[in-house]
This record gives structure tokens, C-alpha cells and sequence, in this order.
């Protein structure tokens, strides 16, 4: 698993050149971002080990099994670490794929994966864990989260944003890397959150699929443009 520090708190951990997991340092350890495909763990405690620090925490993006893949295998190593994710994701990991009657009424995409880990702790937009602010980013799954370092503007997206195979906004098809954008639920809702995301001004953007970008507004900017042009094609030819 490649380490690759960005900035002074962040650390990306990728597997297989393109799946990204992130460890943030806090005054009591880490807080891994979302865990990889299924087989990660050996090497994501590894990773904690050498940077010297334990994991205290697990949070999720969201259900998808490229991000939730090692929960239970990081669970047995380390069974007093908190697991967190969104209220509304948390029930796919529970198994229940039931969507809410005020949401976009179209299939889930992506492959959704049940766990055997208890959640410890559901999140809510505004919430506060450690030194990362929960921001709502509904769009790639209905319960997606991101999470924003108050401490340096760092923005650690999930897969709301992606960089492998060029700058997208999650559900835009870049076609030397199309699994984000082929998983991704509904794509309106996911540019509604792209601006937000946005607005929130980040000195970094870190992301599920792809490397870490800084001063990343260009190009976010940009994404959503080509994101919108998608949405009014396909509004005008329903």
C-alpha cells in the first residue's frame, strides 16, 4: 500500500494504484477514512504502525465495498475503535436498501456491502469528530458524507469528487476510470452537493479514486460545469 503524506495531518494510503483510504492524525491518534476493499487492513495497520500512531476511529464516506471492505477485519484487530457513517448509509450495511419516500425514486447503483461490525456512532451534517466537520454530500449513494479539516481546509470527499482518469464530479463518466461514476445513484443530487462541497473553499481535495489535488477550486469548478451540461442533456431529452 503506497503512503503518500498531504499536508500536515493527512496521510493517503492507496492499494492497486486507485483505491484510496485516509488516516488523519488527531491528538489522540488516527481517524481512518474508510477502509478499502475487502484484504486492506494488514496493511492499513502497517501504514499506523510506522507513522506511529494507533486507530481510534473508522469513519465511512459511505456503504459501498471499496470503502467498507476491511470493517471486519479491522474490527478484530482493533475492537475498541469507534465505527461511524452516516445514519442514512448505515442501513445499507445492515442489509436494508430501502430508499426514503422525499428521495430520487431510481435504483441504487454500486455494489452495497453488509457487515458484521456494529456502528458505534451515526453522523448528521455539522457534526464534529475530532477535528473533522461532517458534510452532507448526498449523490453517489443517498447517505454519503464528506469530511472538512477545520484545522487546514483539507476536504476528504469519498467519492463525490474523483481524480483517476481526470477531474469528475461523482456519476460523470471519465472513461479510463469509469466505476465511480457507473455506481453512482443520482446524479442531480450529486452536483447539488458538488457546489457544496465547493463553497466550503478547501485548501485540498482527497478522494476515494485518484491522487490528493491542491488548490483544487479550478478544477472542481470545471467537473461541475461538464457535470451540469449531463444533467441538462438529459433533462431535455426526457
Amino acid at each position: 500500500m503506497k503512503t503518500t503524506p498531504a499536508g500536515s495531518h493527512l496521510t493517503q494510503l492507496t492499494r492497486f494504484g486507485l483505491i484510496n483510504v485516509y488516516l488523519v492524525r488527531e491528538a489522540d491518534g488516527f481517524t481512518l477514512i474508510d477502509t478499502g476493499m475487502g484484504g486492506s487492513a494488514p496493511a492499513i495497520l502497517a501504514a499506523a504502525r510506522t507513522l506511529g500512531a494507533p486507530i481510534r476511529r473508522v469513519m465511512l464516506t459511505h456503504a459501498h465495498g471499496d470503502h467498507v471492505g476491511s470493517v471486519d477485519a479491522l474490527h478484530t484487530a482493533l475492537p475498541d475503535a469507534e465505527l461511524l457513517i452516516s445514519a442514512r448509509d448505515a442501513r445499507f450495511l445492515a442489509g436494508d436498501k430501502s430508499l426514503d419516500p422525499g428521495e430520487p425514486q431510481v435504483p441504487l447503483r454500486g455494489g452495497y456491502q453488509q457487515i458484521q461490525t456494529p456502528v458505534t456512532r451515526t453522523l448528521s451534517e455539522g457534526d464534529m469528530v475530532g477535528s473533522l466537520r461532517v458534510v452532507s454530500a448526498p449523490g453517489h449513494t443517498p447517505g454519503h458524507i464528506a469530511l472538512f479539516d477545520v484545522r487546514d481546509r483539507s476536504l476528504i470527499a469519498g467519492d463525490a469528487f474523483q481524480t483517476a482518469g481526470g477531474v469528475a464530479v461523482a456519476g460523470v463518466v471519465r472513461p479510463l476510470f469509469p466505476l465511480p461514476a457507473l455506481a453512482t445513484w443520482h446524479l442531480p443530487t450529486a452536483v447539488e452537493s458538488a457546489h457544496r462541497l465547493l463553497d466550503l473553499n478547501p485548501s485540498r481535495l482527497a478522494i476515494g479514486h485518484g491522487r490528493v489535488l491542491t488548490a483544487p477550486q479550478t478544477a472542481m469548478r470545471q467537473a461541475i460545469e461538464v457535470a451540469e451540461r449531463q444533467v441538462a442533456r438529459s433533462s431535455a431529452a426526457v
